[in-house]
């Protein structure tokens, strides 16, 4: 997947910003659905994503390069 974004972001940079950040909605959707405590609160979702990326920042190869949430 880093080989992908560098490739792709080398040639469309705003694009895949967009498509990165994205991504990020899409794990916090994901966690609203997986965890009891989170369905419904957005802000209480995206809090407890931000928390995921300060322990384990290398998790997602999006989180390396720095697009975090």
């Amino acid at each position: 997947m880093k080989g992908w974004i560098n490739y792709y972001g080398h040639f469309y940079k705003s694009e895949l910003q967009r498509l990165l950040n994205y991504l990020n909605l899409i794990l916090k959707s994901w966690a609203r659905q997986k965890f009891k405590k989170l369905r419904g609160r957005k802000v209480r979702a995206s809090n407890w994503l931000g928390r995921v990326t300060k322990t384990v920042p290398n998790l997602f190869a999006h989180w390396q390069l720095g697009v975090r949430p």
